[in-house]
């Protein structure tokens, strides 16, 4: 009597899937990993990554949970970045006898432009994109040459030597 390998559903490998996977790709989201370095993580394929929210609700939750907060957290943080923050600062400092003091500062950090332009292109493109779309309409006539006089073809010879001579200086 031979006894056979335990069948999987449809033929397919147990799976490597943990109940403690959900808080730790939830931990891992929070730090900024994709799907596939959570897979790097997990040792298994980006495809895995995509079973396990199919078949773990749990684990899709926590997913989506942790980039939720984390993309808030950046989005918090550009936008404080872009209009600029007032923050206290507390310091310890010793004197000359010894003696610790504790100093409370009040700082501004000023806006940064550069985080204040990559917000607004973002939340509003049509606005403040740098590629304007611009809606043309009308014809242009284009003369045959053969039609043109001896004047115009000097005129139009000297304009294209005087436009050459400039792109070389």
């Amino acid at each position: 009597m031979e006894s056979k390998p335990q069948e999987t559903k449809k033929n397919r490998r147990p799976t490597k899937y943990k109940p403690e996977n959900a808080q730790l790709a939830y931990q891992l989201c929070l730090l900024g990993l994709t799907d596939n370095d959570m897979a790097t993580f997990f040792e298994v394929t980006e495809q895995t990554i995509n079973n396990w929210k199919q078949s773990f609700p749990e684990f899709f939750e926590s997913v989506k949970k942790g980039k939720i907060v984390a993309d808030a957290n950046v989005a918090a943080s550009l936008y404080k970045r872009g209009t600029g923050y007032e923050f206290t600062e507390v310091t310890n400092e010793e004197d000359e006898q010894g003696r610790t003091r504790t100093k409370v500062v009040r700082k501004h950090i000023p806006a940064d432009t550069t985080a204040a332009i990559f917000w607004l292109k973002n939340r509003q493109p049509k606005v403040w994109r740098d590629k304007q779309e611009i809606k043309l309409s009308g014809s242009i006539a284009v003369n045959d040459l053969r039609d043109l006089t001896d004047d115009e073809l000097a005129k139009l010879k000297a304009d294209l030597e005087r436009q050459n001579n400039n792109e070389a200086n």
